[in-house]
């Protein structure tokens, strides 16, 4: 079992970025080897009920609220609960890693492997084949985003290992490969997750005490901040156009750009809100609120091509209205409280207890990032993507939990 389903945990992060479908196979894979056992799953997270209701409370919480809007709006249709059912089951993998107990190595591995293996499939596109937003199975700001990710956990890895010389080297190389095909992808939105990484790891300067972490560190972000002024990672030409966009946004001008179609459709988003603050509009009414402000010639038509809102709350608002907001609230602070929680009870020398801890508020963090300029929660993949990662290391964090410290949890309940 514990084989079987470290297995499982390497093979996810591995799979995500090169494969059209590894992200969901993972689930699937993760959700069928707990049906096998369920009442032995369901025994390994009972004794940790109480660290992990709210979690779980804001999951199911997002999936009853798209119950209830598919009552209200049959018109939705049965595909609405996919994302959001889907993402509650992959509690599954929490539950199958305190049961299996595998080593943390596994995600790890799987995390550098990943990382890795992207940035010579995202290079040889950019490259090789010339396209200019390269995006592997998925589309560049995705893939870009969920690089960048596994880049940072990679840097987490390296952390873990920073007593083991080679493990770290190793891991430090998975970090800078998540990187670089971050940087490939021509994404900009990941620039602010990498600002608020930057800041989470100095908020922990505990961990910077060790020399080999400093040097890790300081080269990753160093890389970063290189390949900004390196013309041909097109970085300080596309942070320029961002600039450009908005002032000719603001005076007047044109709307087709990339910057100034997400201004736009922030505009539009702002009138919708304003009209149905409490319960929002279903997707479809939203776009074909959009197309009629367009008629109207209240908005730019450059944004009648666009899916989404580019923006996670905005979009959360308009659907959902507040209880949609909340639902998208939830699923990023109750996960951060927990990992901030198990932050705060270890120190740095606890080597198997802080780093999933630290590599879960980073995850979070990144997501949160991403849906300042994108619908991150828009794509299954990308969603799955972030609930498993999450449970995952919530798993890791509460079987890496002294015996002792367990009972006590247990005798709490």
């Amino acid at each position: 079992m514990q084989v079987w389903i470290g297995f499982q945990v390497f093979l996810f992060p591995f799979l995500s970025l090169t494969t059209p479908s590894g992200i969901g196979f993972s689930s699937l894979l993760f959700l069928l080897s707990a049906l096998c056992v369920p009442r032995k799953a369901w025994a390994a997270l009972t004794p940790h009920w109480k660290e992990i209701r709210w979690v779980v409370a804001a999951f199911w919480f997002q999936f009853a609220l798209a119950i209830v809007a598919l009552l209200v709006r049959p018109e939705a249709g049965l595909d609405s609960l996919d994302k959001p059912s889907r993402m509650l089951l992959a509690l599954s993998s929490m539950a199958l890693v305190l049961l299996a107990r595998p080593s943390p190595a596994t995600l790890w591995w799987g995390v550098v492997a990943g990382s890795v293996a992207a940035l010579p499939f995202v290079a040889w596109q950019r490259i090789v084949l010339q396209v200019e937003r390269p995006g592997g199975f998925l589309n560049a700001i995705t893939f870009g985003d969920l690089a960048l990710v596994l880049g940072l956990v990679a840097l987490t890895a390296a952390i873990d290992y920073r007593h083991h010389t080679r493990k770290a080297l190793l891991a430090g190389v998975g970090a800078i490969a998540g990187l670089a095909a971050c940087m490939l992808t021509g994404t900009r939105g990941a620039w602010v997750a990498l600002a608020l990484a930057a800041l989470l790891f100095l908020s922990y300067a505990q961990l910077l005490r060790s020399r080999k972490v400093r040097l890790l560190l300081a080269g990753s972000f160093a890389l970063v901040g290189a390949a900004f002024f390196v013309p041909a990672t097109g970085m300080q030409e596309r942070a320029l156009q961002g600039v450009d966009d908005v002032q000719t946004w603001v005076d007047g001008g044109n709307v087709f750009t990339n910057v100034g179609t997400r201004l736009e459709l922030w505009k539009g988003a702002a009138i919708l809100i304003e009209e149905r603050p409490l319960f929002g509009l279903d997707r479809n009414t939203v776009r074909a609120e959009i197309r009629h402000l367009v008629e109207q010639g209240t908005l730019d038509p450059a944004i009648l091509s666009l899916e989404h809102l580019h923006n996670d709350a905005l979009q959360a608002l308009a659907t959902g209205g507040v209880f949609g907001l909340a639902a998208w609230i939830g699923i990023l602070a109750a996960p951060f409280i927990f990992f901030a929680r198990q932050m705060g009870r270890v120190s740095a020398d606890a080597k198997t207890r802080f780093a999933p801890a630290l590599a879960g508020m980073l995850v979070v963090l990144c997501y949160f990032s991403f849906g300042l300029t994108e619908v991150i929660f828009w794509s299954l993949k990308g969603s799955m993507f972030y609930a498993l990662m999450v449970f995952l290391l919530m798993g890791f964090c509460l079987a890496a939990q002294p015996a002792r410290e367990a009972k006590v949890e247990q005798r709490g309940n």
